[in-house]
């Protein structure tokens, strides 16, 4: 067996990214695994978790303060805010702690990984341009993921350690009580629409059924961020990392209803925050009816995401070329990557199983 040889800092540990990055990591011999939230977490083998408040300085401090064979931090925390200027203070503060902590203590530090997104590239806001290159400019703040990394590049100076930013699109993966799960919406919608006996309709807005889009797959981003972390040519860059591929929601959803047994029938605009939030009383019948793992509702529930993500009747992707000319070729197909990651909560009971 190689020799444990790197220390993997995980920042964020059971959100969909970091979850899955540390279920990567795991795979590796040579990597050690330390895992941090405010809940904790089971340890396994070369694992274990810390729980901290990250948005306090001094816990963070007093619960990284041992940490001193720490070599590589992957920072994949989350703030979430109900306005774009509210989510700059919280998700600043929590990685400034973070490296206030750790950089003093681990003079082993080789590299701190940040996890971005499109909002670099103002996706958020509307319609950008595509494909979004890693070279565009910046637009008009507020915007946490920028500060974030203009941070770490004033931090950096003169240092031993390097950064890297990577940017995926929206993310699928397993992970429960993650406010970003456009899986989870989507699989707890169909199963809702399957017990009412209706037909799967899209809920967004009616451009966006035809626009072009990505996605990128957890396991696919996982191996993307240790690449960045340990390829010496990546040090002090940002990647866009994604699945490879571009769909429509007008060609997808059909093969997601297939999945579920269930027809498609027109989209209908809907808020799903709003219709879904009385549903807790069908999902509990769910849960007795089949034996599912997960009776809290809010534990199962992004409709806000979904909203967000079913809302863009504008084209969203970017150039993910530039991580190929460095090196890191991995590829998924979407649809793939969408029918497993159902399978995967069909067999870890989260949604009942196909009929």
């Amino acid at each position: 067996m190689a020799r444990t040889n790197k220390v993997a800092l995980v920042i964020g540990a059971n959100g969909v990214i970091g979850g899955n990055l540390i279920r990567h990591l795991q795979t590796l011999e040579d990597w050690e695994v330390i895992g941090v939230s405010r809940r904790g977490g089971v340890p396994g083998a070369r694992l274990r978790y810390i729980r901290a408040d990250l948005l306090d300085a001094e816990d963070t401090r007093r619960k990284l303060s041992g940490l001193h064979g720490v070599t590589h931090v992957f920072y994949a925390a989350y703030q979430d805010r109900p306005g774009w200027a509210d989510l700059v203070p919280p998700n600043l503060a929590m990685l400034t702690h973070v490296i206030d902590a750790i950089e003093p203590v681990a003079p082993a530090l080789e590299h701190v990984s940040l996890m971005q997104g499109y909002k670099v590239y103002g996706a958020h806001l509307g319609p950008f341009k595509t494909p979004a290159r890693e070279s565009d400019a910046h637009h008009m703040p507020p915007e946490f993921n920028i500060d974030q990394q203009q941070f770490l590049e004033r931090r950096q100076q003169g240092k031993r350690w390097s950064w890297s930013a990577l940017r995926p699109s929206v993310v699928v993966g397993f992970g429960l009580g993650n406010p970003m799960n456009l899986t989870m919406a989507i699989a707890v919608y169909a199963t809702m629409s399957k017990a009412l006996g209706l037909p799967l309709r899209f809920p967004g807005r009616p451009g966006a059924y035809h626009s072009l889009l990505e996605m990128t797959d957890a396991d696919l981003l996982a191996r993307a961020t240790v690449w960045a972390a340990t390829e010496p040519a990546c040090a002090n860059q940002a990647f866009n990392i994604t699945n490879g591929d571009l769909f429509r929601w007008s060609e997808m959803w059909p093969k997601i209803a297939r999945a579920f047994d269930l027809e498609v029938a027109p989209p209908l605009p809907m808020t799903l925050a709003t219709i879904m939030a009385d549903k807790a009383p069908l999902w509990a019948d769910l849960v007795a009816r089949h034996g599912l793992a997960e009776p809290d509702y809010a534990r199962v529930s992004s409709w806000g995401f979904a909203d967000a993500v079913f809302g863009w009747d504008y084209d969203f992707f970017a150039d993910g070329s530039k991580a190929r000319r460095l090196g890191f070729h991995d590829f998924i197909d979407t649809e793939a990557m969408f029918l497993g990651a159902f399978d995967e909560l069909r067999a870890r009971r989260i949604i009942p199983p196909a009929a």
